[in-house]
């Protein structure tokens, strides 16, 4: 009688390359930047360096990564497929170190943003603080940047995401930790930036935003009136959106139905707006990682 033997399974290699994560963390700064140059400085390393890095990468996995230009280098294919695991083997390192090194932080740590940042960075700093400080509470306060200063004055909060140049702000106080445009907004399609005169859409009085706004138009004597006013960007956009209006925004919150208001229509240029990061003296160490989630969510901004 015949004993029938189960088909055999293709043997693995004896053992697989391991991807360093120095190298991925350079080949990601590369992808990401698009410039060995740019990379090497995020890296602390020299642009020859980080060839040297991406030649032995692509060794090991016996594909071309890069197409080099003139100017910039650009991911192949295969490069793009790297980028994902890249990033994701990456984030894993981090929480796996993060797990053994700071188990013990604990406690509540108090933020407070105004809503234009907060509603834009607080999902991703939230998860990723969440991630790797479980035990640790979160609380969030969202309201106007001097309530936000008086708040932290006070001891109720530790950390705090302002705009600068706010009526009544201590000049100088802070980290300034973005910076942004300032501009024109409407509805797609609207007439509301047609009307004469001018109907706008302004935060509060002391806003700089406000303040900004306001000293534009005078200075190029645009005839204007105050349609409606809102302590919430929320209350600004529904005015922009119902083409009552048109509003001063930030350049990475105008989305559609909304738009950028062009040269086309005359209105004066508004600038740029900072966005400044205080911590209460004093405050634990938790305040202070947190402070660095909240940096690398706004450094994604741009």
């Amino acid at each position: 009688m015949t004993t029938m033997q189960p088909p055999s399974i293709p043997a693995m290699p004896a053992s697989l390359p391991l991807l360093d994560t120095d190298v991925l963390r350079t080949f990601v700064a590369i992808a990401e930047s698009g410039s060995f140059t740019r990379a090497a400085t995020q890296v602390f390393r020299t642009p020859s360096a980080l060839s040297m890095q991406i030649k032995r990468l692509e060794e090991t996995l016996g594909k071309t990564l890069f197409l080099r230009e003139a100017r910039q280098v650009r991911l192949t294919p295969d490069g793009e497929v790297l980028l994902s695991y890249g990033r994701r083997l990456l984030k894993l390192n981090e929480e796996a170190v993060t797990q053994f090194l700071a188990p013990s932080l604990c406690g509540t740590v108090r933020l407070g943003t105004s809503d234009d940042i907060g509603t834009r960075i607080l999902p991703s700093v939230l998860a990723q603080f969440a991630r790797s400080h479980p035990a640790t509470q979160v609380d969030v306060v969202i309201g106007r940047s001097i309530d936000m200063t008086e708040r932290l004055d006070a001891g109720d909060l530790d950390l705090i995401v302002i705009t600068a140049g706010n009526s009544g702000q201590e000049e100088g106080r802070g980290k300034v930790v973005h910076t942004e445009p300032l501009v024109w907004a409407g509805r797609e399609g609207g007439i509301a930036v047609m009307k004469m005169p001018l109907p706008v859409s302004l935060a509060n009085p002391g806003c700089t935003w406000r303040n900004m706004a306001l000293k534009a138009l005078d200075q190029a004597a645009v005839d204007y009136r105050i349609a409606y006013t809102s302590e919430s960007c929320s209350g600004q956009a529904a005015a922009m959106i119902a083409d009552l209006a048109v509003a001063p925004f930030p350049a990475g919150m105008v989305k559609p139905p909304l738009r950028k208001l062009g040269k086309e229509y005359d209105l004066p240029p508004l600038g740029d707006y900072q966005v400044l990061l205080i911590q209460r003296q004093g405050a634990k160490e938790t305040c202070n990682i947190l402070a660095g989630h909240v940096i690398d969510a706004l450094q994604g901004l741009r």
